[in-house]
């Protein structure tokens, strides 16, 4: 099953929480807003995304499950 990883990109506030706790997943822009490295727009089966999600103050991401 692969996960599909969406950032609110309106509602992100560059807070990094999600780079830090998923750091194979999550950058950090230019600007500072939360980003997905290269290749990772599935999450790559790092256990960490969900965390990573919940760990966002503003709710910005959200985790899915494709089959």
């Amino acid at each position: 099953m692969r996960m599909r990883i969406d950032i609110d990109k309106d509602r992100c506030i560059g807070a990094g929480q999600c780079a830090l706790t998923a750091p194979s997943v999550f950058t950090q822009d230019d600007e500072g807003l939360s980003a997905l490295l290269p290749g990772r727009e599935d999450g790559g089966g790092d256990p960490m995304v969900k965390e990573a999600a919940r760990a966002c103050p503003v709710g910005a991401i959200t985790v899915s499950e494709e089959d």
